[in-house]
């Protein structure tokens, strides 16, 4: 009962130093929103998921029939922003979630066991940390295709190296401690061990890292798209939207402004939510 009165004053806390973070309360702010967008982006686009083509309304200006105007077309980009913030926010959180599972896994196992354990996992991801992450998902979405799901998996394979190495280290720390021993002592099972007790203690930069990395993902699944390897058409996609507009930038601007805006927005929110977790985590630092 007191550890759960400890842990429920620690949580308290944090909130209540992550409350005092300007900055951070408003990127959780416009996260929240965009998330509220791409769940209901059904109920709130005025037209049926971005993919209808009009030949009479093409390259429209905004207007308060088309709030963003229309592309080359004759698509709705309103209705195409909506759906492109679902399909880039579930790309972001997918691949962070995976990639961080996995991570923790790898890097819990490689610090609580040592020894051949440690050697083999670290030498496997010092080998993919060789390649920069870009390029070694570029190389597996050449060998397995474009698409929703492959790119996700490129995204996440690319990025476990950075969280086992970061996971390892704080474990490592942790694996040393009295109480690590003394569950060994009393004959407690490696599996409980590792989600039980070292995993929860470590869980306070990975959250940080996590928060963060969902923005690096957003950008690269953009970039990705934009060069052709990712969201392919005419499914709405933030980066595949900026590239079909880049032959229209002078006669319709507005088509590079907004998905630019969504993507600027939207890893910038993260970034600070980011920041502010960290701050508010840090024991160091008392407000």
């Amino acid at each position: 009962m007191e550890k759960k009165r400890k842990r429920a004053s620690a949580s308290s806390e944090v909130i209540r130093r992550l409350k005092k973070n300007k900055s951070a309360m408003l990127g959780l702010f416009i996260i929240i929103i965009f998330m509220l967008v791409a769940i209901f982006a059904d109920v709130i686009s005025p037209y049926e998921k971005g993919i209808v083509q009009n030949s009479k309304a093409l390259l429209n200006a905004p207007s308060g029939k088309n709030f963003f105007g229309t592309d080359h077309l004759g698509r709705d980009v309103f209705t195409r922003m909506i759906h492109g913030a679902r399909v880039s926010l579930t790309i972001g959180l997918a691949t962070t979630i995976g990639s961080m599972f996995f991570g923790l896994v790898l890097g819990a196992c490689a610090a609580y066991y040592g020894g051949k354990t440690d050697e083999i996992i670290m030498r496997i991801m010092d080998m993919l940390m060789c390649i920069p992450p870009m390029l070694l998902a570029l190389a597996i979405i050449a060998a397995m295709g474009s698409g929703l799901v492959n790119l996700m998996i490129a995204i996440s394979i690319s990025i476990i190296p950075g969280y086992a190495r970061l996971i390892r280290s704080v474990a490592l720390t942790i694996v040393e401690n009295d109480f690590i021993k003394a569950a060994k002592a009393c004959g407690t099972r490696d599996l409980r061990i590792i989600y039980k007790h070292i995993i929860p203690n470590a869980i306070g930069p990975i959250i940080v890292q996590a928060t963060m990395s969902i923005a690096s993902m957003i950008l690269l699944a953009a970039g990705f798209s934009f060069i052709g390897m990712g969201i392919q058409p005419p499914a709405p996609e933030w980066g595949s939207m900026l590239s079909e507009a880049r032959e229209y930038l002078r006669r319709a601007p507005y088509l590079m402004t907004f998905p630019g805006l969504a993507i600027l927005l939207s890893a910038l929110s993260f970034n600070l939510l980011g920041d502010g977790l960290r701050d508010a985590l840090d024991p160091r630092l008392k407000n």
